[in-house]
């Protein structure tokens, strides 16, 4: 997409750039038959000069050559004239392509920035498997009773222990529901990312580490070692 974009702006600035290049081709070529007619002038008046100047008085000689020499004059000036058009056509042409070498480096700069982001991100993702998951704080579960329940509904609720359960159960319905990053690790039986409280296997060849409680049938953190139901069933072979 990125690319995109920038192609799209590239070509947004060069969209006048060949009217803009014919235009100034077809006033050099102009330029170049107006100094061709000139110099067909400047030869004809020289011959004219060359062949009359025995019979022409001092003033007259003078004013044959005041003539060509002002013809020559015209020619040199479309001859500038031609140069600077040349060197503006120049410095077009270069301006857009050192806008095109700063466009690419900007280009190249930002695939690398991203490509850094995902790299960290990964790394991010991939050393969360190996720390130990924080609790959720009974006033956030609390919090979430009463935006999702409501005040009527939370009047019901006899006991602390209720609220708490409740409440756990909306949120891990919503940690389920929301969108998941393609990156994020699952864990679990459920295959699922991290959400709600969570316990690791004490197995430490555990393929799968960390489960959610009420994945497992816990509502508690149990006392002790505890080892997930598929690493129990190995113990249990050997």
């Amino acid at each position: 997409m990125a690319s995109v974009l920038y192609l799209e702006h590239y070509l947004d600035s060069i969209e006048s750039l060949p009217s803009e290049l014919q235009r100034n081709f077809t006033l050099m070529k102009e330029l170049d038959q107006k100094n061709q007619d000139i110099k067909g002038e400047i030869d004809k008046l020289t011959q004219q000069y060359v062949q009359e100047v025995s019979n022409l008085k001092s003033d007259e000689r003078q004013q044959r050559l005041d003539d060509i020499n002002c013809t020559y004059k015209k020619s040199h000036m479309i001859c500038d004239n031609k140069v600077q058009l040349a060197t503006q056509t120049y410095e077009m042409v270069d301006k857009h392509i050192r806008r095109l070498d700063y466009e690419l480096a900007r280009f190249e700069a930002d695939l690398k920035e991203k490509e850094q982001e995902i790299t960290e991100n990964r790394s991010r993702s991939t050393g969360r498997k190996k720390t130990s998951r924080k609790k959720l704080k009974t006033s956030t579960l609390i919090d979430l009773v009463i935006i999702d329940v409501g005040c009527n509904r939370l009047e019901t609720i006899s006991s602390a222990a209720s609220v708490i359960a409740q409440s756990q159960s909306i949120f891990n319905a919503r940690a389920v529901d929301m969108p998941v990053d393609p990156n994020e690790p699952t864990y679990c039986l459920c295959h699922q990312v991290s959400y709600g409280e969570m316990i690791g296997c004490d197995n430490t060849e555990c393929p799968i580490e960390w489960f959610h409680f009420q994945c497992v049938g816990l509502t508690t953190k149990p006392k002790g070692k505890w080892y997930c139901p598929k690493c129990t069933q190995s113990r249990k072979k050997k």
